[in-house]
């Protein structure tokens, strides 16, 4: 029902066309009606959609001008078409003398009456979405502005965890591996007590060793003092299987740097776990205000983004900074991963 209301509205810039069209065939400076007709048709347009203002006034006026020139009537020809249409039908046998074609008629205007009802609503709403679409273009801008806000949050609170476990939990841990060593000198060799300390002075040592590596995989400091082509070399070197680094870069922006590692640290971690490769090779640099990275490996293949959520992920990380993601992985292999972050 509010399609059609929607689309009956429609009159009213329709009756300002016929009226602008009428009076310029009196005299042509009728024309200049056009000039204050468009931005209250504008207002019209926005007024039944139950838009709020919009940014910027030239997507509201160019509507206005469509719908003045050109969308008014095919709403109401919709409307004829698919309302008066059947109606035509139905009453056939009113109208005409021979009754067998007119019912006929009849019954094929009652059986596209849900058809026109139907072509009518879908019109209606394609008609709101292109008017709402042209109107409030800031609606995704929003989306995309809150999508990055809340990665920036999560960064934000990703390193006070980072500083929290650097400056608390692994300091204690540290204190407690020199005790227990420490107390390990102070004991008999061989006793039962010297080992039940040992043992735990090396409970506390692979803990310390964890932990570590749990803030380093939090927010690595490396990528912090030395940039992005110092931070993958590290994390190139912690992966169980052989990896060629090649990267030729400067310092970049601060979320591009971030979203990069944390792509090539999640793409090395697949290839660890899932490829079955026996080598991988990284390559960044900077082009055409870009930086492009490309991780690729020599394993099975047979990569899908549909599969999992690990791909999904990384391209929505990678989407808040502008990033872009490209996939190849042929069953067989090998599997190359694009990454393209604008830096600029």
């Amino acid at each position: 029902m509010r399609a059609l209301l929607y689309l009956l509205a429609s009159l009213v810039p329709g009756l300002a066309a016929v009226a602008i069209g009428v009076a310029a065939f009196a005299t042509p400076f009728a024309a200049a009606l056009a000039v204050p007709a468009v931005p209250l048709v504008a207002w019209f347009e926005r007024w039944r959609l139950g838009s709020p203002p919009v940014r910027h006034r030239w997507r509201e006026l160019g509507l206005g001008l469509a719908s003045l020139l050109v969308l008014w009537w095919i709403d109401l020809v919709m409307i004829a078409f698919a309302v008066g249409g059947p109606i035509v039908l139905i009453i056939s046998p009113a109208v005409q003398e021979d009754l067998g074609p007119a019912i006929v008629a009849s019954v094929a205007g009652v059986v596209l009456v849900p058809v026109g009802i139907a072509v009518l609503l879908l019109w209606g709403r394609a008609r709101m979405t292109m008017a709402r679409e042209l109107l409030e273009p800031h609606r995704l801008e929003e989306v995309v502005a809150s999508r990055a806000r809340l990665v920036d949050a999560f960064d934000v609170e990703r390193r006070r965890i980072e500083r929290d476990l650097h400056d608390g939990a692994q300091q204690r841990l540290v204190a407690l591996s020199m005790r227990l060593g420490l107390a390990k000198l102070d004991l008999p060799p061989g006793s039962p007590a010297a080992q039940q300390v040992a043992s735990a002075h090396e409970e506390a040592r692979q803990a310390l060793v964890e932990l570590r590596e749990l803030i380093r995989g939090v927010h690595p400091q490396v990528l912090t003092d030395r940039g992005l082509a110092a931070a993958i070399g590290e994390v190139a070197s912690r992966s169980p299987i052989p990896v060629e680094v090649e990267t030729v870069l400067e310092r970049l922006p601060e979320p591009v740097e971030t979203a990069a590692y944390y792509v090539v640290s999640e793409a090395l971690a697949n290839v660890a776990r899932h490829s079955g490769a026996s080598r991988a090779w990284i390559s960044a640099s900077r082009a055409s205000g870009a930086l492009v990275v490309e991780i690729g490996d020599d394993g099975a293949g047979g990569a899908d983004p549909a599969k999992g959520s690990g791909l999904t992920g990384l391209a929505d990380r990678l989407a808040v900074v502008g990033g872009r993601l490209s996939l190849s992985s042929p069953a067989g292999g090998p599997t190359t991963m694009r990454v393209e972050i604008p830096c600029e």
